[in-house]
């Protein structure tokens, strides 16, 4: 098969294409938490907005989205969003506290807790259509990805009423209350199909789940306990799409080599590998059925130039034994990274898989 031409739509473009495991014209690449972070044109523009309201301004979300796709020409936009706006636009009292993270509250231990969580009403998600609606109008034939965090994560931030290493009582509750916890996750993958649906009915080309902590699991424990709620994200995001209609599902966690199999069966596409499992592994994991996404440790773009350069390499020949192949990092952009490191990382990415002896066809 011949490489893909260049795109004329979000639909044809590369990004779209690695996830359905067809040819490439070029590896697409996107950096997790590009949107920020590390950009001195974002922490202006966010100067004096807190997190979660800046995520409420269509004007904001889309400049900030657009940022990083100005600065290092990557292959797709991620909507700037927060893993629990879902939850604060539903009416959840959370605060995202500067050095901290989410902080809940009121956070949910009892049984009686769940039950009077709030729903997502779509109405309440107008700010975040008008964003995305924006968004495609400025980027054209570059896809924009859509974003939502997954039911587990969701829960492990409601139950221990922030950030946690260990999400021990998260863990309690899912083994203490098996039909409370079914019910919380229950609700949360509701929530989380809403708000991906608001984005990709306004014209979002990919949706992205992100369960940043189901890595602190079992493969017992994820396949029975939080497997279907995931996969019922995908089957709800999917109703009344079919083919070409069904836009690409992007599934991610930290520390789930021992889930890939399982968080690929949930609906995903691709599946997205933190840096801890070589991509040829992971291939193997995964199965030839799904494309995989990632996996430079970001802590390599703080390393010297030609360190850089060898691991991207590593990356790109490894990654070759996947379906299709969408780079990223193994997890998202440090606060500290220098913004020419990524333009830079983009760029060699593009040399390399664009040249006429790397093979852009799936499997090759």
């Amino acid at each position: 098969m011949s490489p893909a031409p260049v795109s004329a739509s979000p639909a044809d473009s590369d990004l779209v294409r690695a996830a359905r495991g067809l040819p490439v014209s070029r590896t697409p690449v996107w950096f997790m938490r590009q949107a920020g972070r590390s950009l001195p044109e974002y922490r202006a523009l966010r100067a004096g907005t807190a997190m979660l309201a800046a995520c409420q301004d269509p004007d904001l979300v889309t400049e900030i989205t657009l940022q990083p796709v100005r600065r290092h020409q990557v292959d797709a936009a991620i909507l700037f969003s927060d893993i629990v706006l879902p939850l604060v636009v539903a009416g959840v009292d959370i605060e995202i506290k500067p050095g901290v993270g989410p902080v809940v509250a009121k956070p949910v231990r009892t049984v009686a807790d769940v039950d009077a969580l709030p729903d997502l009403e779509p109405e309440r998600l107008c700010f975040l259509q008008t964003a995305v609606r924006q968004l495609v109008a400025e980027l054209g034939a570059t896809p924009l990805i859509g974003f939502a965090g997954a039911p587990f994560t969701l829960a492990t931030y409601l139950i221990e009423g922030g950030p946690s290493k260990e999400h021990a009582r998260t863990k309690a509750f899912m083994y203490a209350e098996p039909e409370a916890w079914s019910r919380l996750l229950q609700r949360l993958s509701v929530s989380a199909t809403t708000f991906l649906t608001a984005q990709v009915d306004a014209g979002a080309s990919a949706v992205q789940l992100f369960d940043s902590w189901a890595g602190v699991l079992s493969a017992a424990d994820y396949a029975q306990r939080v497997l279907p709620h995931s996969r019922a994200v995908f089957d709800g995001l999917g109703e009344g799409r079919v083919g070409e209609d069904r836009v690409p599902r992007i599934h991610f966690g930290v520390g789930t080599g021992e889930l890939l199999p399982l968080i690929g069966e949930a609906g995903a596409d691709v599946v997205g590998v933190d840096w801890r499992v070589p991509l040829d592994d992971a291939a193997r994991r995964v199965g030839s059925g799904r494309s995989l996404q990632g996996n430079l440790d970001p802590a390599v773009l703080l390393a010297d130039r030609e360190t850089v350069d060898r691991e991207v390499r590593r990356v790109v020949q490894q990654a070759s034994a996947a379906r299709g192949h969408i780079f990223n990092l193994g997890h998202g952009v440090l606060p500290d990274t220098d913004p020419d490191v990524l333009t830079h990382v983009a760029a060699l990415v593009h040399e390399l898989t664009a040249a006429p002896s790397h093979p852009t066809t799936p499997g090759a």
